[in-house]
């Protein structure tokens, strides 16, 4: 098969599949369903207890390390939901990742929130993030399966949800405290 050919075939399974996933949102997933509601519910309500708890005088380290788990759990929810791992089954709309709510709001605020706690009353942030990411992967992702919100498939477990949800707060915090060192090394010199 040539190039153009291969281009081809993915354009017109792109847009069946679009085309089926719209479908299934119009059916399953729209206003008229009580999922799309606990869908909703989950992408604003952490944005506003966010808005009246985030400490405003570390407001860049804080949305920074917030911003760092939410594009890390981006692109690792775009691998598990393309390859059938991880795959959330109701979303806000079509056009969207389907765990939007989830990867942008959801567990970025969580996490901000612990690390907000953690740098403020000097608690380590490794050891609480261990319980929070027991509670996100095992309490909610087995809610949310319980509810059929979300499948697992291809053998993934909800302790490889948590290995994840680790291994992405761990991270966000390495980058934090290397931009938030830089700063303080920049405003020394």
């Amino acid at each position: 098969m040539s190039y153009e050919e291969y281009w081809d075939r993915i354009y017109t399974h792109s847009e069946k599949m679009n085309a089926l996933i719209g479908s299934y949102w119009r059916e399953y997933s729209d206003m008229g369903n009580w999922q799309f509601w606990v869908v909703v519910f989950l992408l604003v309500s952490p944005l506003i207890l966010l808005y009246f708890t985030v400490d405003r005088t570390k407001i860049f380290q804080l949305f920074f390390f917030g911003y760092t788990v939410h594009i890390l759990w981006a692109y690792i929810d775009i691998i598990l939901e393309r390859y059938n791992y991880f795959v959330h089954t109701y979303f806000i709309a079509p056009a969207f990742p389907f765990a939007l709510s989830m990867t942008s709001s959801a567990l970025p605020v969580g996490y901000l929130l612990l690390y907000q706690y953690c740098i403020n009353h000097k608690k380590n942030f490794f050891l609480y993030s261990l319980f929070l990411g027991a509670m996100f992967s095992f309490v909610f992702g087995g809610i949310e399966i319980y509810l059929g919100l979300a499948k697992l498939g291809k053998g993934m477990k909800l302790i490889y949800v948590f290995l994840i949800d680790t291994g992405i707060a761990y991270i966000s915090y390495f980058f934090t405290e290397i931009l938030a060192r830089w700063k303080i090394t920049k405003r020394l010199s």
